[in-house]
């Protein structure tokens, strides 16, 4: 599959109604997006808004070029939303698809298509590396030493080059990171939604705190451009500090995302809500006693549950994601099955490097595989293109070792990378964040994709 088809297959058309900065009034979000394979289910959801003051009628159809999926009336009271989820195996459809969402309703018609590709796979992976995640700078000045500094220059012009470089790469769908910086970790602050010092990334109206880049508003730099490409962004609410999903954590979240949707809602290329906090895979955040232990399992389910009513009060099609490592997961399954019924994607990391003692990476995505199709969720595979030097500061990994994973481990319906900026440079880009060595790794994995496109 050329990379021409890879972003044809993520193109999304805009609401065919008048553009403006609004959030648009129905919605469509296929899970995963893209190219797919034969061998997983999609999840498509459709969602409307009713703002108005008055309970509306809808007439509402979902449909490929060939068939009507979904055909129904359908009441929204004021100041309401509805939601509506169908499951079609992929395997049903073929080649190029087209679903569009049709809205009819007093104020006129809406439509929204998407675009995907089905391919034939042997299991439920295509085998390349379709996402990737993007610090506007590195959480941690140790491991981003080689790129922080160059990475905090970058202007709104070349943040939007960086996202015409990943485009190159088939790389079709940007995480970012965290859209607010602050160091503090779960049981070890006193940080509430009224005295958080963090710092954001955008400007936001909810604290007076900027991180020193260069860039004014790198985040409207990803969205406008990737809108251009057919691309999705999923932005990150956060941080309010790493781990914690406590009832403080809880109502800053809702803040931000409600912010970030008032902000960016109205983007075709926005996707939904990344919880930057992250998770050990044993979803207890490594407490010393077994009540604590509990009380960190209780509150990501809790915080999860109350995260997805709120964000589908906003945006009743847009879904959640969170990332964990894979450690630890032996053990964690009743929690899991509790946190999943609330979650819809869940993208792990650290497959390659378990530790000793612990059972195989393959093991751990087996589990969370199993755990995540009884749930309705989905799984999908943070995978690491770097590796540590000895001072603990991140380097490009080999080709070898990215392709050695993506044949080992086919559970996942779509593959994002940590991160591309500092790991991969464009050759032909004006600028490069990072080391000589992010070049080579940009040529040796798009060499990678033509010989799988000559397969």
């Amino acid at each position: 599959m050329s990379n021409h088809l890879v972003s044809r297959t993520l193109l999304c058309a805009v609401l065919l109604a008048s553009c403006s900065s609004k959030a648009p009034l129905a919605d469509l979000t296929v899970i995963p997006p893209g190219a797919v394979s034969d061998k997983v289910d999609l999840d498509l959801r459709c969602g409307i808004t009713n703002d108005t003051d008055t309970d509306q009628v809808y007439y509402v159809e979902l449909s490929t070029k060939n068939q009507v999926l979904f055909s129904e009336k359908v009441e929204v009271n004021s100041d309401d939303v509805w939601s509506y989820k169908q499951v079609v195996p992929a395997g049903t459809l073929t080649g190029n698809i087209d679903l569009t969402l049709k809205v009819k309703g007093a104020d006129g018609t809406f439509r929204k298509t998407e675009k995907i590709t089905v391919l034939p796979s042997k299991d439920r992976s295509i085998h390349r590396i379709t996402g990737a995640w993007s610090g506007i700078c590195h959480w941690s000045e140790i491991e981003g030493k080689h790129w922080n500094a160059d990475i905090k220059k970058l202007t709104d012009d070349q943040w939007r080059e960086m996202v015409r470089s990943m485009h190159k790469l088939g790389l079709d769908f940007i995480v970012i990171q965290e859209v607010f910086r602050n160091e503090e970790y779960v049981g070890k602050h006193n940080t509430t939604p009224e005295n958080y010092q963090g710092k954001a990334y955008y400007p936001s109206s909810l604290y007076p705190g900027r991180m020193e880049i260069t860039a004014k508003d790198p985040l409207e730099a990803i969205f406008s451009e990737a809108d251009k490409l057919g691309m999705k962004v999923m932005p990150g609410v956060g941080l309010f500090a790493w781990f914690d999903f406590t009832r403080e954590s809880l109502d800053w979240h809702k803040n931000v995302a409600q912010e970030l949707w008032d902000i960016y809602g109205h983007h075709p290329s926005f996707y939904g809500f990344y919880v930057s906090e992250e998770s050990g895979g044993s979803l207890d955040n490594w407490e010393w006693t077994e009540e604590k232990r509990q009380m960190r399992r209780d509150q990501i389910v809790d915080f999860m549950k109350e995260f997805k009513s709120f964000c589908r009060s906003l945006a009743p099609a847009k879904p959640i994601m969170l990332a964990t490592n894979s450690f630890g997961v032996k053990g964690a399954e009743p929690t899991y099955e509790r946190m999943l019924q609330y979650l819809d994607i869940l993208c792990p990391f650290g497959f390659a490097r378990m530790p000793e003692g612990d059972i195989t990476g393959k093991e751990a995505a087996d589990i969370l595989q199993a755990l995540c199709d009884e749930a309705g969720a989905h799984f999908w595979f943070d995978q690491e293109v770097f590796l540590f030097n000895e001072d603990n500061s991140l380097y490009p990994r080999d080709i070898e070792g990215i392709i050695k994973d993506l044949n080992l481990l086919d559970n996942f319906e779509k593959v994002l990378c940590y991160q591309y900026p500092g790991v991969f440079s464009d050759p032909s880009s004006k600028f490069r964040v990072g080391e000589p060595k992010t070049v080579k790794l940009f040529n040796d994995y798009k060499n990678y994709l033509k010989s799988l496109d000559n397969e």
